[in-house]
């Protein structure tokens, strides 16, 4: 199948790309490359890569495609509060109109990246696929409509499927250290203690970034009666915890670091418990486990000598990246790249 991936350099992507290789796919990337200072190990080549906003996409573009992998996106809350309007821009209208150039294209299958974080406050226990959602960020919201919008495209030619992935964390060749998992563990690395920034209490669901991406496949390669117009929460329901949950698991892991809660912590409204029970049906299984995953990172970070100035600067933190990719003037308020004349 020849697929397109859509943030194919960004964290999920990265990861993804050499598991699309591996099942035989033939890939088209394409990535405006807002973070290519932002590496952490070598990255994957696509195929072909396109080098574009996907705000400039066109029919042509899609062009002999069989399916989509759309995980372009301002990628978490703190960027979506830069601006609103521009989260609506890229996450969803941007969305939109490129969904539009595929199906124009004749591409079949949509497989749309959303989040766990659509459901955003709820004390109603476990949370389905068909329980309300709530978002309460720009970036939340941004998902939820770019759902609804997709969903309208549907038609018996045109699949689109959303995967509602819980919070991400482990290694990828484009590392993100503002994942609370891939957070604490770098504190603990680099300082020893395990910094819980909130109380701890908000409930949250995890997924290694490697079985995010099997979900991916899974989505790819299942029948269509099964996927079409369906939402899948990823994730695995024993990996849905409080996060001082995840800060006790990190401590055992890393027993020489101690669990420390930083000045003016509070609680976290957002706070879902979600079950993934679901996705089962589509043939995805996890394979990663929480362990393993902060080991492994302990591993990395403390090979790369991270600290913490590092993990929580610029190359590392989405929102600095591009806070100072704007004070650089290497790109515009609107995200738009700079060229000198």
């Amino acid at each position: 199948m020849r697929v397109m991936v859509t943030g194919h350099k960004g964290y999920v992507g990265s990861v993804l790309l050499p598991l699309l290789h591996h099942a035989g796919h033939a890939t088209v990337g394409v990535d405006a490359d807002f973070f290519r200072e932002c590496s952490f190990s070598d990255l994957t080549p696509a195929h072909r890569e396109v080098r574009k906003d996907i705000r400039d996409l066109s029919v042509e573009d899609f062009e002999g495609i069989d399916a989509v992998i759309h995980l372009a996106a301002l990628s978490n809350d703190p960027l979506g509060e830069i601006d609103a309007d521009l989260t609506h821009a890229i996450n969803t209208r941007a969305t939109v109109d490129l969904a539009h150039h595929a199906k124009a294209a004749g591409v079949g299958r949509f497989v749309f990246s959303s989040s766990c974080s659509s459901y955003g406050a709820s004390d109603d226990g476990w949370l389905t696929e068909t329980s309300p959602l709530n978002p309460l960020t720009p970036y939340a919201v941004s998902k939820v409509r770019a759902e609804e919008e997709l969903d309208t495209l549907a038609d018996d030619g045109f699949s689109p499927v959303f995967l509602r992935s819980g919070t991400a964390y482990g290694l990828s060749p484009r590392l993100r250290a503002d994942l609370v998992a891939n957070n604490l563990t770098a504190y603990a690395v680099a300082t020893g203690e395990i910094l819980m920034k909130s109380d701890g209490t908000a409930w949250r669901p995890l997924v290694h970034v490697e079985d995010m991406g099997r979900a991916f496949l899974a989505a790819l390669s299942a029948p269509r009666e099964t996927i079409h117009r369906e939402v899948f929460n990823v994730g695995r329901n024993s990996d849905c915890m409080q996060i001082r949950d995840l800060a006790g698991i990190i401590g055992t892991v890393l027993p020489e670091a101690r669990i420390e809660f930083a000045a003016g912590k509070t609680a976290d409204n957002r706070t879902y418990r979600v079950d993934c029970g679901k996705i089962a049906d589509i043939g995805f299984l996890p394979q990663r486990n929480l362990p393993e995953a902060v080991s492994a990172m302990a591993e990395a970070f403390g090979q790369a000598r991270l600290t913490e100035d590092e993990f929580e600067g610029p190359r590392y933190v989405r929102l600095s990246t591009i806070k100072d990719l704007i004070a650089r003037g290497q790109f515009d308020a609107g995200l738009r790249e700079i060229v000198a004349a």
